[in-house]
């Protein structure tokens, strides 16, 4: 039996992948494996990943991307109007990840996450988190300089429509809860100072976002954190204090705030109840996902009753800080350990809320 905690606690999104399709995927990059053959192996992933879940005793489950690329690029996979040589993003260990390029238009998402949502049903009937990519990171696919025959107005409105209609199917497939991935707005106030890229990220999610009603907006949720790949950030270094005012301008139901890797939790608590409002749930994150060892019960409890004192108990919820592995090569942390780390967020929410006396 699940215990119903009266503090929700919920993952992320992505998990490590297991050996088995690390392998795989290499195969079948070197046209070793067939596409059908992958399939099944991340399908048998994804049975894994939700079995394990269901064990530790976590009420909302993911699938863990297990068969996603990327958290960022899973829409475009086999969209052949691409070039490789897109937006760099620079990582504090000096590693670097680039998103490809537009060439043409129209653009159409290849595959909408609904289709991640379906399959992972298939394998439980616990709630599931769909994770989707926000509009604001993949408008990064278009160039500085016009495409012919295809204006960034014109790509931009495809976006919203394209994010609007994956938001809606995993909504109608049922999810418990549809979450923006909203890494790039940290990344943002790094790249721009001035706040303008990211009020230009807002604008557009706010887009998608205003397209719905309040009752659809109760599953929308949005995810922030300064980025995590290969045990390294790409904005950690960026003042939160910039960017939760414009972030909890979107019009969605739950935030997902990274917040156990940052070096002062209790600031950024301080900021978040200058902006709480009615009607919203706060994910805080009492895990460290690129840290190498895993957090006790004890301590996710401490982490949580620190939050409780600056956020309402009816509007708090905890999470880990971010996915363990976005990238489907992220091979960094181990799946035990993401899921100790998982484990442990779950009993140090609930010993929290006994000390708490909920």
């Amino acid at each position: 039996m699940v215990r119903i905690m009266s503090i929700p606690t919920e993952p992320i999104g992505s998990l490590p992948r297991p050996r088995a399709l690390q392998t795989a995927l290499a195969e079948h990059a070197e046209g070793r494996l067939s596409t059908a053959e992958l399939a099944k192996i991340q399908d048998q992933a994804v049975s894994d990943t939700l079995t394990r879940l269901e064990q530790l005793g976590c009420a909302v489950l993911v699938d863990g991307d297990q068969a996603k690329p990327s958290s960022i690029t899973y829409p475009l996979t086999g969209l052949t109007s691409l070039a490789s040589d897109g937006v760099v993003i620079p990582y504090a260990d000096g590693h670097t990840r680039q998103l490809p390029r537009l060439t043409a238009g129209p653009f159409r998402y290849q595959v909408r996450a609904d289709t991640y949502l379906r399959a992972a049903q298939n394998h439980t009937e616990r709630p599931i988190k769909q994770a989707v990519v926000a509009p604001s990171a993949l408008s990064l696919l278009y160039p500085g300089q016009s495409i012919a025959s295809y204006t960034r107005e014109a790509f931009l409105k495809a976006l919203a429509n394209e994010s609007e209609a994956e938001i809606r199917a995993c909504l109608q497939a049922g999810a418990h809860c549809v979450q923006l991935d909203f890494t790039e707005a940290r990344l943002s106030l790094k790249l721009d100072p001035s706040g303008g890229v990211l009020d230009d990220f807002i604008a557009l999610n706010n887009e998608v976002l205003g397209r719905f009603g309040d009752e659809d907006r109760a599953r929308l949720g949005v995810h922030t954190c300064p980025g995590g790949d290969h045990d390294s950030t790409h904005s950690l270094d960026v003042d939160y204090a910039g960017l939760l005012p414009r972030l909890f301008r979107l019009k969605v139901g739950n935030f997902y705030v990274q917040l156990a890797s940052e070096p002062d939790p209790e600031r950024v608590l301080k900021i978040i109840a200058d902006q709480l409002r009615p009607g919203i749930r706060i994910f805080v994150g009492v895990t460290d996902p690129i840290g190498t060892t895993v957090e006790t019960p004890e301590e996710v409890r401490d982490r949580v009753l620190l939050a409780a004192r600056y956020i309402p108990l009816d509007q708090l919820g905890t999470c880990d800080d971010a996915g363990f592995a976005p990238y489907a090569d992220d091979t960094s942390t181990s799946r035990d350990l993401a899921f100790a780390k998982i484990e442990a967020r779950v009993r140090g929410t609930a010993l929290a809320a006994e000390a708490l006396g909920l």
